[in-house]
């Protein structure tokens, strides 16, 4: 096992990927708590308040995105890592 790179050695872009793609879905995860528990919580309309609302369409935009960054970062990094395994 000691052929397979460490997270260290990854490309710039795969690491930038990965972290980017985890910043954003954590802060869409962030918004999805806070519109259930401070926003007012959400009923069977919708939120309950405007603030709620933009947090909803916040989580809505951001975890697509930020799965879509993260799966890209982990085929990246797989890819990469069975590159490295060819060259040794």
């Amino acid at each position: 096992m000691s052929d397979v790179p460490k997270f260290g050695k990854l490309a710039e872009d795969t690491r930038q990927l990965l972290r980017t793609g985890g910043i954003i879905c954590v802060f869409g995860t962030v918004c999805a708590v806070l519109t259930l528990t401070v926003c007012g919580g959400v009923g069977i309309h919708g939120p309950s308040t405007n603030s709620g609302w933009l947090m909803l369409i916040v989580f809505i935009m951001s975890m697509p995105f930020g799965l879509m960054l993260l799966s890209l970062g982990i085929a990246k990094w797989l890819h990469q890592r069975r590159e490295e395994a060819r060259r040794r």
